[in-house]
């Protein structure tokens, strides 16, 4: 039942009068004394919290001796809801979009938590128009990857660039297997993870162990360029490991102090 509050909340009801009228449902019509029995709600509230329903349309008074309540059949009630929502957002839609100036600013938005970021990396995927870029963890591949294949059969290009899960091939696909993904999971203190589309905007996320994943959404082009660079560096650096093979690749930095910084974000420590 704490679900059913929790959406009738959502609606604009308090906590008592969806006890109220959840109680109407199932025995009335009843007096208020009878509610606030068989609901919950505090004797010394009831009649405030019935009358409040009484405005909302939800419950309505049975002529009697002494007066009774019964509720607006359930059916009835969400109907009207529905309407009186919809009527709503159809005027605030037209309010809003004619107070919008038209004047372009760059903005860069903030978003937190893993549920909210996960969210916005889908928004994008379904926006993209042409093409999309990605730059993934195992983790976070399973979230979206639904979405990214139906996209790929829908036409949409997409180039992914994939930690972690070998077997996952999201359109054209490198896998960051060039080094230990530990290292790079060291550095940026998490998992990095980009989301491009069509140019015109990019999210970039840091999903860390033991904190609520963070990230960043934006149109900014300079911040676009960026991120797609870094994709498209991290996909050649890749391709040109395999060819000259992982152990002459890393030979490249490991002994190198300059190069041991830029790849660990640590400083190089001598025997």
């Amino acid at each position: 039942m704490e679900d059913v509050y929790k959406e009738l909340q959502k609606l604009g009801f308090s906590k008592y009068e969806c006890k109220a009228y959840i109680g109407l449902l199932r025995n009335s019509p009843v007096t208020g004394y009878e509610i606030s029995k068989r609901s919950g709600v505090p004797r010394s509230m009831i009649y405030e919290v019935v009358g409040k329903l009484v405005d909302k349309g939800a419950v309505y008074t049975v002529p009697s001796d002494p007066v009774t309540y019964a509720p607006l059949p359930a059916k009835e009630l969400l109907s009207r809801l529905r309407q009186n929502f919809d009527e709503s957002f159809n005027f605030l839609e037209k309010q809003l979009e004619s107070l919008e100036t038209e004047q372009e600013v760059d903005v860069i938005r903030r978003i937190s938590t893993d549920e909210h970021v996960l969210a916005e990396m889908l928004d994008m995927v379904s926006k993209a128009k042409d093409e999309l870029w990605l730059s993934l963890w195992s983790p976070q591949v399973a979230p979206i990857l639904e979405e990214v294949k139906n996209r790929i059969d829908e036409g949409l290009e997409v180039y992914s660039l994939i930690f972690g899960a070998p077997d996952t091939e999201l359109g054209v696909t490198t896998h960051h297997d060039y080094m230990e993904p530990e290292i790079a999971e060291e550095r940026v203190s998490g998992h990095l993870t980009i989301v491009a589309r069509d140019q015109e905007e990019v999210l970039i996320a840091n999903f860390a162990p033991d904190t609520s994943a963070w990230a960043i959404k934006s149109t900014d082009p300079a911040l676009i360029l960026v991120a797609l660079e870094y994709i498209r560096h991290d996909m050649m650096y890749s391709r040109l490991t395999q060819a000259v093979g992982p152990e002459k690749a890393a030979s490249l930095w490991k002994d190198n102090k300059d190069l041991y910084h830029v790849v660990t974000g640590k400083r190089f420590m001598y025997e």
